[in-house]
């Protein structure tokens, strides 16, 4: 083909281009960045020096001079025997024989390119399908607004300053955080060369693969997309995989970037067996498991039994089951399956006596979870967390937040003082939705109260040095003690002279828990991700009324204290009372809730502000300690302006 041929050919692209514009009632040239910032005609922009840009992203003109020579697609208009058309020659000629090696010189503004200087040499290398250019770069910020896409963009600048790749454009606010936090980096500093290098190949090689696969008919960006991935299967098997495994990993992931592109919605069961279209026993289906095929369950903890409360608890539960259902429910405990090595060194073993059921007991374990559900799905896998939506893994919690709200009403009663403390754990999905509901408990018996917050993850923290320099005497502290320590200072307690005397203590019951989905399981009506929405992960969120959460109160409450919690139990049970219901205002004076308005699960599950009459504030990441931190970036509160 003759250079003459070459342009005819690239002017045809561009008539047609031209006629399809037309069409759709869009302007046919090339949009000048001028027109849309006409009140910012003056800024000199940011220079970022002499790079490669993504050519997809070059889509104008800096002004208004070259626009009508070329069609949107940036192909020629003007006549083949133009000069214009001799110069698009040469530059052909020369990108032909050595390449063309000027930069162009280009505006960008909110990831497009807009071109001042080197329109021809971008028309050629577009009509060539190179996939970069060399390009002299000056940046021209956006306002700072509160719209969606001018917020997320000043995440990506942030981003760029760490790691300079143009084509990762994600849909959602905090994404270049996590992404960040994936790969063990943060947003305040450059990231080592190699690895933003082996990032951007990474992408390209997702990207071809994503794109190739018609984006799996999702409403996603690659760079949405991608980020599901390297949760699941990290960046090193991208650097190791090829184009062929990269696809059937996306294959196995289709649920997970369905819910990604639903918005990760979650669907709360709050009864057991309330979930619309979950399978229904019967009685002419035969029995799943019996004594000659029994339901095996293998449990993973994350830590050592003896020296966690929380891991003790899911080992009595799971006990339970051995007495409730002999010889047709057979489990194993696994301890210490944090680390990814331990993690599959137990699967491994798992898999080998086939269990039929994996339980994982802490959020920090749902990666390693989540992969081993995808590597084997003919295993159900359970993750006991709250607001993680993954297609592959159910997820179960409890609604502890009813047990708080009874405390803090108790606590409000014995308080002589109006001042109360609360210790939490970790700044996670369902810990404020805790400490709000105690300190609206305690707001109802003593409107004059005043609850002290403070965290056990905190690094270098010490909470009860915090109570005592706050002259705190009535704590709700850790929900259990250790099984090694015999501290008494757990649940509610009052501090005396004298010591220490427990008032009352919120329970887990994760026998009835675990009952309650092993019955689900022998009849066949457990469901792993059934919901009432198409698109949304299945969340069991189950509370007083199943039976699963309680408060004990000591004996050595009065008669009346005890018949006045029951009352507020029964009213949490039949639900003619809800913690969050109505007005409600946040410590920084903004209000929450309305008169006659009602939280949705998703907003007390996600709630990151505190109440009114809270005293302290939600920490950020980097003042937690390591065990804090591992929790916080599998399932850490998105931050707002309420502390």
């Amino acid at each position: 083909m003759t250079l003459n041929e070459d342009y005819a050919r690239a002017k045809k692209l561009g008539e047609k281009a031209y006629r399809r514009a037309v069409v759709a009632g869009q302007y046919p040239y090339l949009p000048a960045l001028e027109e849309f910032l006409w009140d910012r005609s003056s800024d000199i922009g940011v220079p970022l020096g002499i790079m490669d840009i993504p050519l997809d992203q070059v889509v104008g003109t800096k002004t208004r001079g070259r626009q009508a020579a070329f069609a949107r697609n940036f192909m020629p208009l003007l006549d083949q025997e133009s000069e214009f058309a001799g110069k698009w020659a040469a530059l052909f000629d020369a990108q032909r024989d050595e390449g063309i090696r000027d930069a162009v010189k280009v505006y960008e503004y909110m990831w497009n390119f807009y071109v001042l200087e080197g329109n021809k040499r971008v028309s050629v290398l577009k009509y060539l399908e190179m996939p970069t250019i060399l390009a002299d770069v000056i940046r021209i910020m956006p306002y700072q607004t509160e719209e969606k896409d001018a917020k997320i963009y000043l995440e990506f600048d942030r981003f760029f300053k760490c790691a300079p790749i143009y084509d990762l454009i994600f849909s959602e606010e905090g994404c270049y955080e996590k992404l960040a936090e994936e790969l063990g980096q943060t947003m305040d500093a450059p990231w080592p060369r190699e690895l933003a290098q082996s990032l951007s190949y990474a992408f390209d090689l997702f990207s071809s693969v994503f794109e190739a696969r018609h984006r799996l008919g999702m409403e996603l960006t690659n760079a949405d997309a991608f980020l599901v991935y390297l949760r699941i299967y990290r960046l090193e098997s991208l650097l190791e995989d090829n184009k062929e495994t990269v696809t059937k990993k996306l294959d196995k992931i289709r649920d997970e970037l369905a819910l990604e592109a639903g918005g990760s919605r979650i669907a709360f069961s709050e009864q057991p067996g309330s979930t619309e279209g979950a399978a229904r026993p019967s009685l002419f289906k035969p029995k799943l498991y019996s004594e000659k095929n029994p339901l095996k369950m293998a449990f993973f903890y994350d830590g050592a039994l003896s020296e966690s409360s929380w891991l003790y608890g899911h080992e009595l539960g799971r006990n339970r089951l051995l007495e409730l259902f002999p010889e047709v429910v057979l489990t194993w405990p696994y301890e210490r399956t944090l680390e990814e090595e331990d993690f599959r060194e137990a699967l491994l073993d798992a898999v080998e006596k086939n269990v039929n059921v994996i339980v994982t007991t802490s959020p920090i374990q749902m990666e390693p979870a989540l992969r081993a559900a995808l590597e084997y799905p003919q295993i159900k896998f359970l993750n006991c967390s709250i607001n993680l939506s993954h297609g592959a893994v159910q997820t179960y919690y409890g609604r502890m937040h009813e047990a708080k709200f009874l405390m803090g009403v108790l606590a409000g009663c014995l308080s002589e003082d109006h001042k109360i403390g609360y210790v939490a754990d970790y700044p996670i999905y369902g810990a404020v939705s805790r400490i709000n509901a105690f300190a609206v408990g305690a707001a109802l018996s003593d409107p004059e109260v005043k609850v002290y917050l403070t965290w056990t993850s905190l690094k270098d923290g010490d909470w009860k040095a915090f109570m005592q320099e706050n002259g705190v005497h009535i704590v709700s502290g850790p929900d259990l003690i250790k099984p090694k320590e015999a501290s008494r200072e757990y649940g509610l307690y009052r501090m005396e002279e004298t010591g220490v005397t427990n008032l009352a203590m919120p329970v887990w019951d994760w026998g009835v828990y675990y009952e309650l989905i092993v019955k689900s399981l022998l009849d066949g009506s457990f469901s792993k991700n059934t919901s009432p929405e198409k698109g949304q992960a299945l969340n069991l969120w189950w509370g007083m009324s199943a039976g699963v959460i309680d408060v004990i109160l000591s004996q050595n409450l009065s008669y009346y204290s005890g018949k006045m919690i029951d009352i507020y139990r029964k009213a949490l049970i039949n639900g003619t009372f809800r913690p969050f219901d109505g007005t409600l205002k946040d410590n920084q004076g903004n209000v929450r809730g309305q008169r006659d308005s009602v939280l949705s699960n998703e907003e007390i599950v996600a709630m990151n502000w505190l109440n009114d009459n809270v005293i302290g504030e939600i920490p950020e990441p980097e003042r937690l300690n390591d065990a804090g931190k591992k929790a916080w970036r599998v399932s850490g509160l998105n931050r707002d302006d309420g502390k």
